[in-house]
């Protein structure tokens, strides 16, 4: 019997480079918003994951509703899970520090676009590549063809988060700049022409204001991220943080109570309207909310995250974040096809049965996604090489 000695080699070197990334990490780093980002992908997965009822419906296309409308009070939780905000948050403050160290190296804006571009654009290429391949060697097959968007087109709605972030990082020499400026004014004026579209949208009846109120609700939040920054909030007395927090909550409250806005923060069963498509201003009230819980966390946060053992997978997850975000879909997929074939059908309502069968849509899809990435994080890890420095916590 014969061996490889290097069999383990590529499992090691990886581990090793994990290790060295964490061992790289700058005292002045603030661990807490990296570690907001990989929260946000791992609720996003598991939200997909666990807290669909995905079922077909009466044309054999797979829906994806949620079971909040079926859990007393669970619209409460949206309030906290719904950390779609909080990935335009940290958006930001990646932006702003990557925008203020290509000033400082005097590199041009279009270089810093064209870098922050194509850390998003060459794993999505690649990841689209697969698909659309996939899609036209079986149109090309004898019968009919039913194209992806058309039987689970919940599949690609998460993918309307890249055009969005790619849009904001088009606009940071823009914003960035407005933002040195006159950041507190860039804000107050955001949120007036957020209240100001919500008028003519949602009382006047103007769609075309909805739409122009949803890019602002994702600007401010991306402009927020600029203040969590530069503002430090994380480092604010008690005080300070208290009144960030209580403004999102209170607005929140006044948006949900007052002005009808529906209180879950995801679109729910039954529901006429969706705070989240288009986006309306109850989550530029989410996220000054949110903002506010980070920067309440940050001093006992940081504090954990200096720990070796916790900060380590903060740094694995960030480092394949956009691999994660690209293809945990793929990775439902193919725990779908695996539970059909097993003679299974998908129930479609939260049944106890359905609650029960929590653990399969757990590690089914996670066994799926680990493979995936294998395969395809080298790609948004190579594409990220080109920096000239280590980046312990993914992109900043």
């Amino acid at each position: 019997m014969t061996h490889s000695p290097r069999r383990g080699t590529g499992t090691r070197g990886a581990s090793g480079a994990l290790d060295r990334l964490v061992s790289a990490t700058p005292d002045k780093r603030d661990r807490v918003v990296d570690a907001a980002r990989a929260l946000s992908i791992v609720i996003v997965t598991l939200w997909h994951w666990t807290l669909s009822i995905t079922h077909r419906n009466a044309d054999g296309d797979l829906v994806m509703p949620n079971p909040i409308d079926a859990v007393p009070g669970g619209w409460l939780a949206t309030w906290v899970l719904q950390i779609m905000p909080v990935f335009f948050l940290v958006g930001g403050y990646a932006n702003l520090a990557g925008w203020e160290r290509h000033r400082a190296n005097e590199e041009s804006a279009g270089r810093f676009v064209a870098d922050r571009l194509r850390r998003l654009s060459v794993p999505t290429a690649a990841w689209a590549a697969i698909w659309l391949a996939g899609e036209l060697i079986t149109a090309a097959l004898p019968g009919p063809h039913h194209w992806m968007w058309q039987w689970f087109p919940g599949y690609l709605t998460p993918l309307w988060f890249l055009v969005m972030y790619s849009l904001l990082i088009l606009a940071v020499p823009v914003t960035a700049t407005l933002h040195a400026r006159h950041a507190a004014g860039v804000l107050a004026t955001l949120a007036g022409l957020i209240v100001l579209g919500s008028v003519l949208g949602r009382g006047v009846g103007l769609t075309w204001a909805e739409w122009v109120t949803a890019a602002l609700v994702w600007l401010l939040c991306h402009q927020l991220g600029y203040a969590w920054r530069t503002w430090r909030l994380g480092r604010r007395p008690l005080g300070p943080r208290l009144v960030v927090t209580g403004t999102g909550l209170l607005a929140l409250a006044v948006l949900t109570m007052f002005a009808r806005y529906p209180h879950s923060m995801v679109g729910t069963v039954g529901d006429t309207e969706s705070n989240i498509f288009p986006t309306n201003a109850t989550i530029a009230a989410l996220a000054v909310f949110q903002l506010g819980l980070l920067a309440l966390i940050t001093p006992a946060a940081t504090h954990l995250l200096r720990r070796r053992g916790v900060w380590k997978p903060v740094v694995a997850l960030n480092v394949v974040a956009i691999t994660v975000f690209l293809w945990h879909m793929t990775a439902y997929l193919v725990a779908l096809w695996v539970y059909e074939r097993l003679g299974h059908t998908l129930p479609s309502k939260p049944t106890a049965d359905w609650w029960a069968q929590r653990w399969y849509w757990l590690l089914a899809p996670l066994a799926a996604l680990l493979a995936l990435i294998a395969v395809f994080a080298p790609v948004e890890i190579r594409t990220r090489g080109s920096s000239r420095k280590p980046n312990p916590g993914g992109e900043r």
